[in-house]
C-alpha cells in the first residue's frame, strides 16, 4: 500500500518533515559530491603555471606580512567592466599555488592579478618609496623601509613547507635556491640554471640600487610576475577542461 502525504500532514508532523528534508537533502548532497571522486582534480589545466621562484616567494611573503591584500585583490571577475579595466578574467589555476591565495574583495587599490610587465621596475620601486610621487591621488603608504636587506634564510624551508602541501618544488629547486634568488636580482649573473628552474623567471636591479639583494627586490618581482605565466592568446575554452 503506497504512503500518500499531504503538505499539510508533513508540516504538522515535526519528525516526519525533518526526516523528508534529510533526505532531500542528502540526495542533493550526494548529486553534488560523488561526481567529484571521478575526477583527479577541479583545476583547469592551463600552460606555463609554475611555482614562484625564491626571490618571488620571498617577495610575496613579505606582501602577505605588509597586509597588501587588504587593500589590493587579485582576482578578476568574468565581467565586462573588470576585463576591459585589468584584463582577462582569472582562472582557478593561477593561484593553484597559493597558500593562501590572494584573491580578496576589497579594493581600496587596483586590482593586482595583472599587475605584471605594466609598469617599469622604477615605477615600481619610486611607487613603492613614495606612493604620490607618481599616483598623487593615492593614499597607499610608502613603504620605502623595503630598501633593507632580504634576510632569505628561511627561503629553504619555506620552499620546503610549500612543498609539503602539494607546490611541486624539486629537490633541486630547494638546493639551488639561494643561488637562483641572488642571480634572479642580478642582470649580469648566469641565469641558465634559474630559467630552466623557472620559466619566464624575470631577471633585474628591480630596486634599482644593485649590490646586496633587498626587500624591495623582491616585492618587485613578485610584482612583476602576476599575471606574466599564462598566454591568454593561446587559452581557448577546449583547453579550459578539467582535469
Amino acid at each position: 500500500m503506497a504512503f500518500k502525504f499531504s503538505h499539510g500532514t508533513i508540516e504538522r508532523n515535526l519528525i516526519l518533515l525533518g526526516v523528508l528534508s534529510l533526505i532531500t537533502v542528502s540526495i542533493g548532497g550526494l548529486a553534488q559530491i560523488v561526481p567529484l571522486f571521478t575526477v583527479e582534480s577541479t583545476i583547469e589545466r592551463v600552460e606555463g603555471i609554475r611555482p614562484y621562484s625564491p626571490l618571488e616567494l620571498m617577495g610575496r611573503e613579505i606582501y602577505v606580512r605588509e597586509g597588501c591584500y587588504t587593500c589590493h585583490s587579485q582576482m578578476i571577475r568574468p565581467f565586462r567592466d573588470e576585463a576591459e579595466r585589468y584584463g582577462h578574467y582569472s582562472l582557478a589555476a593561477e593561484s593553484v599555488f597559493d597558500h593562501p591565495f590572494q584573491w580578496g574583495s576589497k579594493r581600496t587599490g587596483p586590482d593586482l592579478a595583472r599587475v605584471g610587465g605594466r609598469y617599469s621596475d622604477d615605477w615600481h620601486a619610486q611607487h613603492l618609496r613614495s606612493p604620490r610621487a607618481v599616483v598623487p591621488e593615492s593614499i597607499m603608504p610608502p613603504y620605502a623601509f623595503l630598501d633593507r636587506p632580504l634576510d632569505y634564510r628561511r627561503v629553504q624551508a619555506s620552499m620546503q613547507t610549500l612543498r609539503a602541501v602539494g607546490v611541486p618544488y624539486t629537490d633541486e629547486m630547494i638546493a639551488n635556491a639561494n643561488a637562483d634568488l641572488r642571480a634572479q636580482a642580478n642582470p649580469e649573473a648566469d641565469a641558465s640554471g634559474l630559467n630552466n628552474r623557472y620559466a619566464r623567471a624575470r631577471q633585474g636591479n628591480f630596486d634599482g640600487h644593485g649590490g646586496e639583494v633587498t626587500e624591495m627586490d623582491a616585492v618587485i618581482a613578485y610584482l612583476q610576475m602576476l599575471g606574466t605565466l599564462v598566454q591568454f592568446r593561446d587559452v581557448t575554452p577546449e583547453q579550459l577542461r578539467q582535469q
